[in-house]
């Protein structure tokens, strides 16, 4: 064993001192980990070097058991063959404690079976003694009392709510919930997301708003003072609520139209271009003629921003 070892040990020793020499000739870089050839082949005798030793170790222990049972072979012993134990004398072994499991469904033993058995027959059938478990019986009048409990509470004390009840409490949770969402989004909406709405209440808030900011210059009934006449079918930036909402919110400076982004929130304004679309055809009296391009939603792009034009056009020059 002692030369195995010394073997083993030599050899492990030649492969490190080779795999050393290797290393110390250059070789160029090699395109992919961006180790030399030198590098690559140090690793892999060393991999083999430990796979080797790993081997030889095993065999070595391999070695060294046969070894030992050559030199002391393990006696034979003959099995001892055990007497067979009958049923009865098991039972007596066994736990005379019933489980939880045996007294929560109150079984009893087979051997108990002659104690159970009713003093009557028919045709030869006995009849087991066999009372109901004590928790089946807690169960049922269990229910009971709380079905008179139930009763009591929502029936006849009317304490609790009852099926309609509770649709209308959660019908008005539900509405509740909703005028927040929406409130919520409100506050969400853009030139590309505003909506066409011409619901009183929108109107009337819409009118609201138009009332307090927008009669100075486009008069009380839209039909133009400073600025155009919103009553008609012609918008000098494109008409529309896309349009509409987007004039309001960033405004035409150069044309004395500030932005109302600041002072008014995406619902406001929302509010207000419904409310000024709902004034096209009134025709009021006393209104401005006609300014920029008759307007007709048939495409998309109607919905784009239009630039700025001069409010005078040729018409109003040849005047």
């Amino acid at each position: 064993m002692k030369k195995i070892k010394l073997l083993l040990l030599s050899l492990f020793i030649c492969i490190t001192a080779f795999a050393a020499n290797t290393a110390e000739t250059e070789t160029p870089a090699q395109a992919g980990l961006g180790l030399k050839q030198s590098e690559m082949l140090i690793i892999i005798l060393l991999a083999f070097a430990v796979v080797l030793l790993f081997v030889s170790l095993t065999l070595l222990n391999a070695l060294k058991v046969l070894d030992n049972e050559q030199s002391n072979p393990m006696p034979y012993t003959k099995p001892v063959k055990e007497p067979v134990m009958d049923y009865a004398t098991w039972l007596k072994r066994q736990n005379d404690k019933p489980s939880i499991w045996t007294r929560l469904l109150s079984l009893r033993p087979i051997e108990e079976e002659k104690d159970l058995v009713i003093d009557h027959a028919y045709d030869g059938i006995k009849e087991l003694n066999n009372p109901v478990p004590a928790w089946f019986n807690f169960l049922f009048f269990g229910t009971m009392i709380f079905a008179v409990a139930y009763l009591f509470y929502y029936h006849i004390g009317g304490y609790g709510d009852l099926q309609d009840k509770e649709y209308e409490n959660e019908m008005a949770k539900a509405q509740i919930e909703k005028a927040a969402y929406l409130e919520k989004s409100a506050n969400t909406i853009d030139e590309n997301s505003v909506k066409f709405d011409n619901t009183p209440t929108v109107l009337a808030d819409g009118k609201t708003i138009y009332n307090t900011n927008c009669v100075v210059c486009h008069g009380d009934k839209g039909q133009g003072i400073i600025g155009p006449n919103l009553t008609d079918e012609y918008w000098l930036h494109g008409g529309g609520v896309n349009n509409i909402f987007k004039t309001i919110k960033y405004g035409i400076p150069e044309k004395g139209m500030i932005s109302w982004e600041k002072n008014l929130n995406p619902k406001q304004i929302s509010a207000v271009a419904n409310f000024i679309l709902s004034l096209k055809g009134t025709s009021p009296a006393g209104g401005k003629t006609p300014q920029g391009e008759k307007y007709e939603a048939k495409d998309l792009k109607d919905n784009e921003m239009k630039a700025p034009k001069d409010s005078v056009n040729k018409a109003d020059v040849s005047k």
